[in-house]
C-alpha cells in the first residue's frame, strides 16, 4: 500500500469509530433523558428502566433528535406533567453532556 492508500484507510477507520461512539453517546443520552422524565411521570424503577428504553428507540423513527422530544416531552404533556418545551430541549443539553462525561470516566 502507498502512503497515500494508509493515511486514506486511517482516516476511514477514525470516522466509522467516531461514528460508533457519536450512536453510543447519544443512546446513553436518550436513556438518562428517558430516567429524568420518568422521575417526573413519578414511575416505578422497573417502569422507569422500561421507559427509559423507549425513548432509546424512538430515536430510531427519524434521522435528527425530533422524534425523541416529541416522544419525551408528548408523554409528559400528556400526563399533565407542568413542563417546558424549553425544560425538557434543556434537559436532553444536559443529558448529552452528562453521556459525554460518563463515556469520558468510563462509567
Amino acid at each position: 500500500m502507498t502512503t497515500f492508500d494508509n493515511r486514506e484507510k486511517a482516516f476511514e477507520e477514525k470516522f466509522a469509530r467516531d461514528a460508533e461512539l457519536q450512536f453510543k453517546v447519544t443512546a446513553r443520552r436518550n436513556k438518562l433523558l428517558g430516567l429524568w422524565a420518568a422521575e417526573l411521570l413519578k414511575l416505578t424503577p422497573e417502569e422507569a428502566e422500561a421507559y427509559a428504553k423507549q425513548v432509546v428507540h424512538a430515536d430510531f423513527e427519524e434521522v435528527g433528535e425530533e422524534d425523541v422530544f416529541r416522544k419525551v416531552y408528548g408523554d409528559l404533556s400528556a400526563r399533565g406533567v407542568d413542563v417546558s418545551e424549553h425544560q425538557v430541549r434543556k434537559a436532553m443539553d444536559d443529558k448529552m453532556v452528562e453521556a459525554r462525561r460518563q463515556f469520558i470516566e468510563g462509567v
